[in-house]
C-alpha cells in the first residue's frame, strides 16, 4: 500500500473540473484509490463521492493506494495535485 498526502492550495477547493480530470486519471488505474479527509473518505474513482468530500482550500488529503500499478499512480496523481490544486 502507498500513500501520499497534500494540502489544497486552490482558493476554490477541490471543485467540479479538478474533481473530475482526478476520477478520470484515478480510473487509469486497476489499484484501489481512497481520498481521506479529517471527516470522510471517498473511492477516488466515483466523481459525486469526491465532490461530496466538499475538500476547500487548506483541507489536507491522504490518499492511499492498494494493488497493482499502485506506484504509478501514486506519482501521477501526486503531479496533478501539484499542478491542479
Amino acid at each position: 500500500m502507498k500513500e501520499i498526502r497534500y494540502i489544497i492550495k486552490d482558493e476554490i477547493g477541490l471543485h467540479a473540473r479538478p474533481a473530475g480530470q482526478l476520477v478520470r486519471l484515478a480510473g487509469n488505474y486497476p489499484c484501489a484509490i481512497t481520498i481521506h479527509t479529517a471527516a470522510a473518505q471517498a473511492d477516488a474513482k466515483r466523481l459525486l463521492a469526491v465532490m461530496k468530500l466538499g475538500a476547500a482550500k487548506d483541507t489536507e488529503l491522504t490518499i492511499t493506494f492498494d494493488g497493482e500499478k499502485e506506484e504509478e499512480a501514486a506519482q501521477e496523481i501526486e503531479a496533478f495535485l501539484k499542478e491542479n490544486l
